[in-house]
């Protein structure tokens, strides 16, 4: 690896500009992000997406970082952006966000364990905020909240079942004041949406200002500006709000950082971390959460539409592996038949880039057990619409193995294309729904249950029943039923619960079976996890 010093050198910094942040990270001061914005040179975006995966994954991270090596072998300056791994994962069955073989971020083993301390920032963050509440709660009320309203809940970066639903103020001797509360996990808060989208620290305290904390027994929204906390929350995230510069595993730039869940949240990188990668690189290159219909949808109607950066270049992963599953037949099972079954999965998810305005390019990720006649069914399937495809071998050869890759970007660049937001900001949270869920989803129609509908009213209420909705539904699945594979039609999406981010700048729609605190899987991560004498951490996935 190269120095963090010499990355930092390689894309225009001088490292005396930046915070050291541990081994192998600096922290890029927010003010310096600022001020390479003014200027009018960009890059071009590359996002990549894929295909609906596996409980695996389909090595969406691999490849965007073995693309970002590709361009600069090819002699452009290139800058990743990632999301930093969550707690969650790295513990249970999908394992870190760091890549794998020769495609990985590093030090990989700090960027899965927690890099500068980011995330136990958010989660402190979220946590002072619920305990803003109820201390106002136990000091009078002075504001009149709804003790019985829904609750602002607390965070846990550990994937712990058990606190999801929980019982707060029992304390003794102390006189408690017992009602419900719950935690979500911490990437899957407001707060970790707000650290994502937020341009600076004014930007972020007006958003943490605006965040809806309760309603008084009149039903009138209680916002934390009106508990003055906005202040102290945004003081806890104040290092955590400047972006993390790593490198790749052949010394490219890359920055980690924003760690917001593609199904509560838009699912995508600090909007500072992508602002530094546009302005520093000839190509950034940035990975959305999921598939298509969650996180290049998102993309495009939340992150572009709050921070005007759109993409260039759409990047679709997909895999044999997964094109198998869809196909009906074990992901093991070698098929070409089932794979030509499950290519109508990916077909959607070319038409949904198609939708936000960019051409795809489909990144085929080998893995050892496909066969040239599986292989070969995707290039023709490929080939007849016209969509450019490369197959990659960044696992096993780095960079090189991508080389394919960038240059079908390269030429996807050429054509200067942009992408576009799906509906338009006014559309109604209705409205929204259902043309996600007819055109993205492949879905019949919406159904919002008796509890969603009356959220929607509250919602209408306070004058903020347009603009962005979230949909938080199973990435396994084009529907919001897990079991659904391949391509579904005629299926209706139930939301079962609507919430209203109004700090992040858009609606939550909960459906189908989704969970805002997961649990581990039977057979965890944790298992294999050890600290070896050295002191090294060994066994990470």
């Amino acid at each position: 690896m190269k120095s963090i010093e010499e990355v930092a050198t390689s894309i225009g910094f001088r490292p005396s500009e930046l915070t050291p942040a541990g081994r192998g990270a600096m922290k890029v001061p927010v003010a310096l992000v600022r001020s390479l914005t003014t200027g009018s040179r960009r890059g071009c975006l590359v996002l990549v997406s894929a295909m609906t995966a596996t409980e695996h994954g389909e090595g969406k991270t691999v490849v965007s970082v073995g693309l970002a090596m590709a361009l600069e072998r090819l002699g452009h300056r290139t800058v990743v952006c990632l999301r930093q791994p969550s707690l969650g994962p790295v513990f249970g069955s999908k394992g870190g966000a760091t890549g794998g073989g020769r495609s990985t971020v590093e030090p990989r083993t700090v960027i899965d364990l927690g890099l500068t301390g980011d995330l136990d920032a958010i989660a402190n963050a979220q946590n002072l905020m619920a305990a803003l509440i109820d201390h106002h709660l136990f000091r009078g009320n002075a504001l009149g909240l709804a003790a019985d309203a829904p609750v602002f809940p607390r965070a846990s970066s550990i994937e712990d079942r058990s606190l999801r639903d929980i019982t707060t103020g029992l304390s003794a001797p102390a006189p408690g004041f017992p009602r419900k509360g719950q935690f979500v996990v911490t990437a899957a808060t407001e707060i970790a949406a707000i650290h994502a989208l937020a341009a600076d620290y004014g930007d972020l305290t007006r958003r943490l200002g605006r965040i809806l904390v309760a309603k008084n027994g009149a039903g009138a929204p209680v916002r934390a500006s009106d508990l003055a906390a906005e202040g102290s929350v945004a003081a806890m995230l104040a290092t955590a709000l400047a972006p993390n510069l790593v490198q790749t595993a052949e010394g490219t730039a890359a920055f980690v950082h924003g760690i917001p869940y593609a199904n509560v949240a838009h699912g995508t990188c600090s909007l500072l971390s992508m602002q530094a990668g546009v302005a520093l690189g000839e190509f950034c290159v940035v990975e959305a959460g999921f598939a298509t219909e969650l996180g290049a949808e998102k993309f495009v109607d939340i992150v572009s539409r709050q921070t005007h950066l759109d993409a260039n270049v759409g990047v679709v992963v997909a895999t044999v592996r997964a094109l198998r599953y869809h196909g009906g037949v074990a992901e093991d099972a070698v098929s070409a038949e089932a794979v030509g079954r499950g290519l109508a999965n990916l077909e959607q998810h070319l038409e949904n880039m198609r939708r936000i305005g960019l051409e795809p390019v489909v990144a085929l990720n080998r893995f050892p057990s496909d066969s040239a006649e599986e292989l070969d069914r995707v290039a023709r399937f490929c080939s007849a619409r016209n969509v450019p495809c490369a197959v990659t071998t960044v696992f096993r050869d780095g960079g090189a193995g991508a080389e394919g890759l960038a240059r079908l970007v390269l030429e996807a660049a050429a054509k200067r294309t942009t992408s576009h937001p799906v509906y338009p900001p006014t559309a109604s949270v209705e409205e929204i729904l259902n043309q996600v869920v007819t055109q993205f989803y492949g879905g019949a129609s919406v159904e919002l249950s008796p509890e969603a509908a009356a959220d929607l009213e509250s919602i209408r209420a306070m004058g903020e029943a347009t603009g962005p909705v979230c949909i938080a539904k199973t990435p396994r699945s084009l529907s919001d039923d897990a079991k659904k594979i391949g391509r579904p039609t005629g299926f209706t999406v139930r939301v079962r619960r609507l919430t209203r981010w109004s700090g992040a700048g858009f609606t939550v729609a909960i459906v189908g079976s989704i969970v805002t605190l997961p649990g581990m899987p039977e057979h965890p991560a944790t298992e294999t996890i050890r600290l070896a004498e050295d002191g090294e951490v060994v066994g990470l996935r």
